[in-house]
């Protein structure tokens, strides 16, 4: 494990690296994280080690800080368990009804995690047919949120269950998770931290054993259903219907239709810029990104809008800190067309670009756009 300080990029860890770039010192070993690479909380190969690699400083509260390290030594551990990391769009979780029924479904399983007996077994049913309805308004949405709940749901899950002294912290900080996240600006990502933590949690009350029967194809929300007898129902829709209004369907409707109005005039905006053009095209190799899941913005079949960004290829580094779009296949990143195109620093509208020796800024078509590419 290393702690990274993201400004001077001084690094502290646990062993020594493989390549003798760190030193031990006071039963430590220590250094400096290159420019090249990037300082986040994550999992990363430098120096000829895989790290469990975490921002200084850490939290305050005991608790987050053990949370954020059970967490992130789980992806460091994950391709080893057979659950290799997954980045679905889950673009439906940032419309109107897609984000409704998910708030529902949130609702729905802070209250079984309140609860005991048959109390719980009926919040949990309302979860699941919250959950099933909006699975059947879009097409993608099983396999993409069950692709995310397994990559990042569990990571979080180990975070809450590993970062506690006994089950009722546990249910505490799971609860905390999902009280919290409807404060993120979009839920395409950041819902797993959510959901994660509290199917753990109940799937643990019901049927212990089921971290050994984990798999990267596991549905976590069809082991819970499994878990608490909640048999499928071919009136699941009517159902979800009929108790949406117990969890405060009409005001979270209200709160929603006007998020989806701001949405709209957002959208048009990363369009009209990163798409319509004009924009610099920067083809990605072997990147290095560092990026806030809680902010990103769905565009369609463009790809995915980052606010924040920061790349690093074989063709030096990008900062981002008023968007860019990244592909569908994370083949390419654009950017709004840059005001130099020569030098070794290519700046625009809210992005810096330092290139290594051997890349230059080329024009693309006669309508303003541009491409990276070597010289």
């Amino acid at each position: 494990m290393m702690f990274v300080d993201p400004t001077s990029r001084a690094v502290v860890a646990n062993q020594a690296d493989a390549e003798g770039r760190l030193r031990k010192r006071d039963g430590v070993y220590v250094g400096t994280l290159p420019p090249s690479e990037n300082v986040a909380n994550t999992a990363t190969r430098w120096a000829g080690v895989r790290w469990t690699m975490i921002r200084w400083p850490l939290p305050d509260d005991p608790r987050e800080r053990a949370r954020l390290m059970a967490h992130e030594l789980w992806h460091r551990i994950q391709d080893e368990l057979d659950l290799p990391a997954s980045n679905p769009a889950n673009r439906h979780l940032d419309t109107l009804e897609g984000r409704l029924w998910l708030q529902l479904e949130w609702r729905a399983l802070a209250a079984a995690l309140r609860s005991q007996g048959e109390q719980r077994r009926s919040a949990v049913a309302d979860a699941v047919f919250f959950r099933r309805y909006r699975y059947s308004l879009f097409p993608d949405a099983q396999r993409e949120e069950r692709l995310l709940e397994v990559h990042e749901g569990l990571a979080e899950y180990t975070g809450v269950a590993a970062g506690t002294r006994n089950a009722a912290e546990a249910v505490e900080l799971a609860l905390a998770n999902l009280s919290s996240a409807p404060q993120h600006p979009t839920f395409v990502r950041s819902f797993s931290y959510a959901t994660g933590p509290a199917l753990g949690l109940l799937l643990d009350a019901a049927d212990p054993g089921w971290r050994k029967r984990i798999s990267a194809r596991s549905d976590l929300g069809a082991l819970l259903a499994r878990a608490y007898r909640i048999e499928p129902a071919d009136d699941f829709v009517t159902k979800a219907k009929q108790r949406a209004a117990a969890y405060g369907f009409e005001t979270l409707q209200a709160a929603e239709g006007k998020r989806e109005r701001d949405r709209q005039a957002r959208l048009s905006r990363y369009r009209s810029r990163l798409v319509d053009g004009p924009t610099l095209r920067i083809p990605l190799f072997r990147m290095n990104v560092q990026f806030n899941p809680q902010t990103l913005v769905p565009l369609g079949e463009s790809g995915t809008v980052y606010p924040t960004l920061r790349i690093t290829d074989v063709w030096g580094v990008l900062t981002v800190d008023d968007g860019a779009l990244l592909t569908k296949d994370w083949s390419t990143v654009y950017v709004a067309a840059p005001r130099n195109t020569t030098g070794e620093t290519i700046e625009g509208s809210g992005w810096r670009l330092v290139l290594k020796p051997g890349w230059t800024i080329r024009p693309r078509g006669d309508a303003g756009d541009y491409l990276l590419a070597r010289e």
